[in-house]
């Protein structure tokens, strides 16, 4: 899962801070995923997916495509 959160980082060009600041997930609760202190709950997955712009599935199942193209859902469906 933070292998994914930081592939997502990374592309968007953002810092912990930022994405912090926007979900309201604090910097303390991403170092906790980075060194698997605790696995994230669904409202923080929840939370990341929107501000990515990705599905939860795109976090919480095995990766089937390049981590460079998440799947997304369309607007208006």
């Amino acid at each position: 899962m933070y292998q994914r959160y930081t592939e997502l980082r990374d592309a968007a060009g953002v810092t912990d801070y930022e994405v912090s600041k926007q979900t309201g997930i604090s910097t303390s609760t991403l170092t906790s995923w980075k060194y698997g202190r605790y696995v994230p709950k669904l409202n923080k997955i929840l939370s990341l997916a929107k501000y990515f712009g990705v599905t939860v599935d795109y976090f919480t199942n095995e990766p089937t495509e390049s981590p460079e193209k998440p799947e997304t859902v369309p607007e208006g469906k």
